[in-house]
């Protein structure tokens, strides 16, 4: 592991800041947790709510054995310990949008413990992060502010929707590790089917704990276990972008500091962050867990897992992110760069490995991740969505691979496919775009041009380089369709044999 510690420079002398990250991912499910109400977004107020949601008098909850089995496979996912019992609680807090007056969720035996989830930084080198806990719960509905001046309105849509909360240790030292720990963690939940990763949606939110202190008390709170060395912690709720994840830590530690250099002492609270302001403002004095008087829901029984039935869960994994990327390196010898980018998006990666079969793997991955992916983003389209087929790839490099066309010339038939134009063989045929590998038509152009032009032919030997002017009169004369390799090779053999 290389220290990336990012100390961050104060009037008294240098700080760093010490991050865990609690990230609350909507389960894939068609029906909430404890009712048979339909789950999904767009759906007019109140239209998808069961009595049991409403906490009408005299309702039970019943288990949804598939937000278990989605629970169970997370865990499996992040090399965690599955836990074969596990209680549900009832965390008891009043808010308009809770009709119950509390949350069912999972305290002291959640339904998985710890696990890690190995994390890559922008230069490459790597991080681990520890998982505390996995644990299963209910959403709560949702206050609408905006619907009339004088009144708030509940929507209890979301009311009973299954969470996983994946609580992680305090083992981010950097605003971009915790964005990179939350993008890791969203993409192995949507290679396990898990959560559909939508954080615009507020499928996917985090609560950001972020504290300061002085450099050396992380390792000594490493050595020892001791939350003592590390400074008072505020919890930043419900954040949905890895933008406004960087932005507000960035925000809150210096805020911090600056506080602490004054003399004062940090509250532990909780705050949100306006991406408006670029700040995080008080919400409420934070919660300590007696403060919810947590005590066993009297209408759940325990909650007992075969472990067959576990082994069955695990048996059926997908290949995860860090074993594709792994393959990818090996089977299509791709550089670790590459398959990192293929890898972090699922479809992006099936999408490749389509293409590439039987190709040049490197020049698939070259066409993929930057022509394709930069004409997808300037449309704002998902490779799902792409016009241009993994088939319709292939061909395209198959006629660099065979001289058919050169690269230059595949750029201008990409734009036509992109266009809607046809596919590549057809473009390049109507076009007339194929490379002139002719040898006879070839060496009479060079011939031509070293007869006119002597003076520059000479050069050539006293100065190789100088045969660059050569080559580019030849893609000239041919409309850019000669075959770059035969234009040297003929060149080389005429002016410096």
């Amino acid at each position: 592991m290389t220290d990336t510690t990012k100390q961050i420079q104060g009037r008294t002398g240098p700080w760093e800041m010490v991050l865990g990250l609690e990230v609350h991912a909507q389960v894939a499910s068609n029906a909430k947790l404890f009712s048979g109400a339909a789950v999904g977004f767009g759906a007019g107020p109140n239209m998808q709510v069961a009595l049991v949601d409403a906490a009408m008098p005299g309702m039970l909850p019943v288990i949804n054995k598939h937000c278990v089995e989605q629970a169970v496979k997370t865990g499996l996912g992040l090399k965690a310990q599955i836990n074969l019992k596990s209680l549900f609680d009832r965390k008891n807090y009043f808010y308009p949008d809770l009709p119950q007056g509390y949350q069912i969720s999972q305290f002291k035996d959640p339904i998985v413990g710890e696990g890690e989830v190995l994390v890559e930084r922008d230069d490459g080198t790597t991080f681990t992060v520890r998982i505390e806990r996995l644990h299963l719960e209910q959403d709560a509905g949702k206050s609408l502010h905006d619907q009339d001046p004088n009144a708030t309105y509940v929507d209890l849509n979301r009311a009973g929707t299954a969470l996983m909360e994946i609580v992680s240790r305090p083992d981010m030292r950097t605003a971009e590790e915790a964005a990179a720990y939350v993008k890791k963690l969203r993409t192995i939940l949507v290679y396990l089917g898990t959560c559909d990763g939508d954080m615009e949606k507020g499928n996917l939110r985090a609560d950001v704990n972020v504290s300061v202190c002085r450099p050396g008390a992380y390792e000594k709170f490493r050595e020892t276990g001791d939350f003592s060395h590390l400074g008072t912690r505020c919890e930043i709720k419900n954040v949905n972008s890895y933008r406004f994840i960087q932005q507000a830590i960035e925000y809150e530690a210096r805020r911090q500091i600056e506080i602490l250099e004054e003399g004062g002492s940090i509250d532990q609270e909780t705050r949100l962050f306006d991406p408006n302001k670029g700040e995080t403002r008080s919400m409420r004095s934070k919660e300590d867990a007696h403060d919810y008087r947590y005590f066993p829901d009297p209408d759940l029984l325990p909650l007992v897992l075969d472990p067959a039935w576990v082994k069955a869960i695990e048996a059926g994994l997908p290949e995860l992110p860090d074993a594709k990327k792994a393959r990818l390196q090996s089977q299509y010898g791709l550089t670790a760069y590459d398959a990192g980018v293929l890898i972090s998006d699922q479809a992006k990666a099936d999408f490749y490995e389509a293409a590439a079969k039987g190709r040049d793997a490197k020049l698939v991955a070259n066409w993929v991740t930057n022509d394709l992916a930069a004409k997808l983003t300037a449309a704002g389209q998902d490779i799902a969505d792409s016009p241009i087929s993994p088939a319709a790839i292939a061909e395209l490099v198959a006629l660099i691979e065979d001289g058919t066309i050169s690269s230059k010339i595949a750029k201008d038939v990409f734009e036509r496919m992109w266009a809607g134009e046809g596919a590549a063989g057809e473009i390049v045929e109507k076009q007339g775009l194929k490379q002139v590998s002719d040898t006879g038509a070839l060496e009479k152009i060079i011939d031509d041009l070293i007869a006119a032009n002597p003076g520059q032919a000479a050069q050539v030997k006293e100065k190789p380089q100088a045969i660059g002017w050569f080559v580019g009169q030849v893609m000239k004369a041919t409309g850019g369709k000669a075959n770059p390799g035969m234009i040297n090779q003929l060149l080389k053999t005429k002016l410096e044999g």
